[in-house]
């Protein structure tokens, strides 16, 4: 049996009157996803815990089965994994965003404009952080390159200096009432006024500012975190797995857990991601040495987050495809096999953030019938179905029948 999940990231969304009072996932075309919801379980799954804000870190330990309450550190130390940062028990790691703030003088006045500064590549981004590291970088700071906007610093035996708010969380708001403000985080506001007007005038941003694109004109700190120590996903459920996705938290969730973390030439965390190359790469991992395969895909997430309504039904439906490609090739190769579709969190357009409501999900197995009289995946069918599953670790139980 090979097993295969498939993870929209922030997929799931509230009902837009725009929309004839439907969400993205009832409106988008995905024939195939919902042929498997009409044989398959369909339900709802509280992916956050009680008490647990709904990032994308905690929503994915949870579907890959590991109980947030007693493996979670943080965000940034998963993704400082992936880009192979060797941190200390004693360090702390902060997820560093390059973002766009407005041009007013005083720091606290500025709007938060582009939590991703326009998506910016990350050779571009690279280049903008070397220049930032040999101003910002000493003794108990580094700053580590990432993808895209998405990097990291680490501080060199830090103190724990409580909640920083996630940029994304605050699109269009003056900054002044996010800032951190403790006094142990007074260093890291003051780096990230100096990485402003460091980066203001940089050539790159320059040149972005006269191409019409959003510069990245500033660091924002969040996802403060210490170093994890996550169960093997082989030892915990005795299949051996790899992961699939275009952004450092996921891969480096992958790392963790000791799966493969298979790359995918131009998979971007956005909408124009290569879906088709994800589906290829899941279906050669299986029919290599795995049995397990985690595919997930940023591309919803993004879109809801910069409320971009058309071009998340439009992911939902390259998702569709993904879906097809690895059943219908799975099938032609005579293997037998279960699918998971779910999101890991909802990112509904109307608040352009997650949400902790619970999500729908979908079991198929190629070898059972497991119908609960669906008719289409969405949110609609998941809460008439009546089935309700507590933790992403129960899901990921039930799917592996463990």
């Amino acid at each position: 049996m090979k097993y295969v999940v498939i993870l929209g990231d922030g997929m799931a969304d509230y009902r837009q009157s725009f929309l004839d009072n439907k969400t993205p996932l009832m409106v988008a075309n995905k024939p195939f996803i919902d042929s498997l919801a009409t044989k398959g379980e369909l339900g709802l799954c509280q992916t956050v815990p009680c008490g647990f804000k709904p990032g994308s870190d905690v929503a994915n330990l949870s579907v890959l089965g590991y109980d947030p309450q007693e493996c979670y550190t943080g965000r940034s130390p998963l993704e400082a994994a992936s880009i192979g940062i060797d941190v200390k028990d004693t360090d702390i790691t902060l997820r560093a965003n390059l973002v766009c703030l407005s041009n007013e003088q005083n720091f606290a006045d500025k709007t938060m404009v582009d939590y991703s500064a326009g998506e910016i590549s990350t050779e571009e981004a690279k280049e903008l952080i070397e220049f930032l590291k040999k101003s910002l970088d000493n003794d108990k700071y580094t700053l580590y390159s990432g993808i895209s906007y998405r990097h990291c610093l680490v501080v060199d035996n830090g103190k724990s200096i409580g909640e920083l708010t996630p940029p994304h969380d605050i699109t269009g708001r003056k900054v002044k009432d996010y800032l951190p403000k403790s006094v142990e985080a007074s260093e890291y506001l003051l780096m990230m006024k100096k990485s402003y007007e460091l980066l203001k005038e940089h050539p790159i941003n320059l040149k972005r500012i006269k191409e019409g694109k959003t510069p990245a004109n500033s660091l924002w700190f969040w996802g403060e975190g210490t170093k994890p120590a996550l169960q093997g996903f082989e030892e915990r459920y005795g299949v051996k797995g790899a992961m699939i996705s275009a952004v450092d938290l996921l891969k480096g969730i992958g790392k963790l857990t000791g799966m493969k973390v298979i790359e995918v030439e131009g998979a971007t965390g956005n909408y124009d991601t290569n879906f088709n190359g994800k589906a290829e790469a899941a279906l050669k991992a299986l029919k290599d040495d795995n049995d397990f395969v985690y595919i997930h895909m940023e591309a919803p997430d993004e879109c809801g987050h910069h409320g971009d309504l058309a071009h998340k039904i439009y992911s939902i439906e390259q998702i569709d495809g993904v879906v097809k490609t690895i059943a219908e090739g799975l099938k032609a190769a005579g293997e037998e096999f279960s699918m998971l579709i779910a999101p890991d969190h909802p990112t509904p357009i109307a608040i352009k953030t997650h949400c902790s409501d619970p999500v729908p999900y979908v079991i198929y197995r190629s070898n059972e019938s497991l119908s609960s009289g669906a008719t289409a995946y969405d949110e609609e069918n998941a809460k008439n179905s009546g089935i309700s599953i507590p933790s992403g670790e129960e899901l990921m139980k039930k799917f592996l029948k463990k």
